[in-house]
C-alpha cells in the first residue's frame, strides 16, 4: 500500500520560512517524480515545485527563487523549503508521486498571515 504523509505545515509571519516533509512508504521515491502542489480556497490545485527521478527540479516562476525542493533517498523523503513566504502562498500543500500511477498525500495547511 502506498502512503505519502506530508508534515511541516503551520502558520507564519510573512517573510518567514517552513520546511514541508513528505514522507513515502510502499514506493521507493528515487523511480518518481516528486512534486508539490498547493489548493487555496475557492481555486484550483496547481504545481508548485517538482524534481524529477533524475534529481533535475523544477519551479513555478511565481515561486522561483524562494522555495527549493530536495529528495533524500536514504529517508525516503521529499521536502519543500519555503523562504520569504508571501500572504499568497497561503493552501493547502500535496505530495504527489508520478510514474505510470500518480499518488497523492493528504495535504499539509500552511497560512502566512501577521
Amino acid at each position: 500500500q502506498v502512503r505519502l504523509v506530508e508534515s511541516g505545515g503551520g502558520l507564519v509571519q510573512p517573510g518567514g520560512s517552513l520546511r514541508l516533509a513528505c514522507a513515502a512508504s510502499g514506493i521507493s521515491l528515487s523511480m518518481y517524480t516528486m512534486g508539490w502542489y498547493r489548493q487555496a480556497p475557492g481555486k484550483q490545485r496547481e504545481l508548485v515545485a517538482n524534481i524529477t527521478s533524475g534529481g533535475l527540479p523544477n519551479y513555478v516562476y511565481f515561486v522561483k527563487g524562494r522555495f527549493a525542493i530536495r529528495t533524500d533517498n536514504a529517508k525516503n523523503t521529499v521536502y519543500l523549503q519555503m523562504n520569504s513566504l508571501k500572504p499568497e502562498d497561503t493552501a493547502v500543500y500535496y505530495c504527489n508521486a508520478q510514474r505510470m500511477w500518480s499518488y497523492w498525500g493528504q495535504g499539509t495547511q500552511v497560512t502566512v498571515s501577521s
